[in-house]
């Protein structure tokens, strides 16, 4: 009873995910293959999200949402992903879209998961972010507009760009 109870309430709130949680309150469910996550991806981009921030922070930890709604940042070095090396999928914590895979996730040594391009070009949008007094590019996931992380100019090849992502607004997805 408690089980529907929770996937109701989580459902009714809008949450991800709501029927994956179990009765312990946490995702059962493995992981979907890394090639079926940015399927259903592509089939979502389109509708995007919109909640109040109430209803955020009904479906964020308090963390994720300091950083995915209020523009924070996590300590470098501290991130559940940062040294993640698995095969799969990264996804947004907030809607599930698939954001980066593990093909082009690289060690930048910046404390963050850092990846050299989305896993594709529509599930991201950037803006300006003026905050600490320079200049910067802010990454987005374009179906919620959480607050991933930023973008720079002095990644690898072939983009030459470092997408640097807060882990706590990424959820991964193993390819089995």
């Amino acid at each position: 009873m408690r089980y529907i109870t929770l996937v109701l309430l989580l459902a009714a709130a809008g949450c991800r995910d709501a029927e994956a949680v179990g009765s312990a309150g946490h995702d059962t469910n493995p992981g979907i293959a890394a090639a079926d996550s940015l399927k259903k991806a592509r089939k979502k981009m389109e509708n995007k999200i919109e909640k109040s921030q109430a209803e955020w922070q009904t479906c964020l930890t308090p963390e994720q949402y300091r950083v995915m709604r209020e523009k924070g940042t996590e300590m470098a070095f501290t991130g559940k992903y940062y040294k993640t090396k698995d095969p799969g999928v990264y996804v947004c914590a907030a809607c599930g879209q698939a954001l980066f895979t593990s093909d082009t996730k690289y060690d930048s040594g910046s404390g963050w998961p850092s990846f050299w391009a989305p896993a594709d070009e529509k599930v991201v949008e950037t803006d300006v972010d003026r905050t600490l007094g320079m200049d910067r590019t802010e990454v987005l996931c374009s179906k919620c507009g959480a607050h991933l992380g930023h973008v720079f100019d002095d990644g690898p090849k072939p983009t030459g760009l470092r997408y640097c992502i807060n882990s706590v607004s990424l959820d991964f997805t193993p390819k089995k």
